[in-house]
């Protein structure tokens, strides 16, 4: 399995346990990508960097 492949999963799954924790009052997922809207982390930039690496330009 390829890095590219890991770290999707890696997301997916974030994102699945974020779903099952949003049914609270607190939206999770809504307050971290608000978050990377307005901040902008160098996290995130190289996630989508990890995630896209096998494309071609």
């Amino acid at each position: 399995m390829n890095p590219t492949s890991l770290t999707r999963i890696k997301c997916a799954l974030v994102f699945i346990v974020f779903m099952l924790f949003s049914v609270g009052p607190v939206p999770i997922t809504s307050s971290i990508g608000l978050y990377v809207v307005i901040f902008r982390p160098r996290w995130f930039k190289e996630l989508v960097n990890k995630i896209y690496a096998d494309k071609a330009d």
